[in-house]
């Protein structure tokens, strides 16, 4: 595939699925913030720290305002950085990859890296509603976040260049070699420091949420990539063969 192509395909694939991405959140996960973002206001109000009078809350609901509004731009910047990603990595990995078709082979690859570089720091680091937690520990608990994350993602790398390496009949020692190294690593990660006080009801629903808008990202992003590269590499191969 040309290179230009190679770019129109994971741009394009990756922005349409964070564009998705963004307006499930829109639907899925807003409620939730808007509930915790309340629940918030209503401690300051309690503590005397802000005063509920009109002006208060004209000014919070053209900040909730722009905030919604950006949410569905967000998830395509979002879909373009990790798309990009998952792009280069398909490209790669693409003819080690099981499956006939490519969007199998792109699904196969999204379930990968949807459990190295989301769920397994998911699990270890589950996503709060911004207003849970300390803001003074924000900093921390995002370095530990991105920490596991990057440990598990070059992790994954490691055993999968393991993998390839060693003979069929050992190819399994190299999940088992996976698992046994993130195993110790979600051990000996440290734990998030903030204690959860808002209703576990609330912050149960937005986990759920957010993980589920993400699982439906990365099989979009899959699914799209998969086909466009099929179509396109198909009618290289065809061009070549033509002359």
């Amino acid at each position: 595939m040309k290179a230009y192509l190679f770019v129109l395909v994971v741009l394009l694939s990756g922005f349409s699925a964070g564009v998705v991405y963004g307006f499930i959140n829109f639907v899925t996960t807003e409620p939730f913030l808007d509930s915790a973002i309340e629940l918030e206001n209503r401690a300051d109000f309690q503590s005397g720290k802000e005063k509920d009078t009109p002006e208060f809350r004209a000014e919070y609901n053209a900040y909730r305002y722009w905030q919604k509004g950006g949410m569905v731009l967000a998830g395509g910047i979002f879909g373009l950085a990790t798309g990009s990603l998952f792009g280069i990595v398909f490209a790669y990995s693409r003819k080690s990859l099981p499956g006939k078709h490519d969007v199998q082979k792109a699904l196969v690859l999204a379930g990968l890296m949807w459990l190295a570089v989301f769920m397994i720091p998911f699990l270890k680091y589950p996503a709060n509603p911004p207003t849970v937690g300390d803001p003074n520990t924000v900093v921390y608990r995002a370095i530990l976040y991105l920490s596991f994350i990057a440990i598990s993602g070059l992790g994954a790398l490691a055993f999968y260049k393991l993998y390839k390496k060693i003979s069929k009949n050992k190819k399994v020692l190299a999940f088992v070699g996976y698992a046994i190294f993130i195993g110790i690593a979600f051990v000996m990660m440290p734990q998030n420091p903030d204690k959860v006080l808002a209703p576990m009801d609330l912050v149960s629903g937005f986990r759920t949420m957010s993980a589920t808008s993400v699982t439906i990202y990365w099989i979009i992003n899959a699914v799209i990539l998969g086909a466009l590269w099929h179509r396109f590499q198909a009618r290289h191969e065809l061009q070549k063969e033509l002359g």
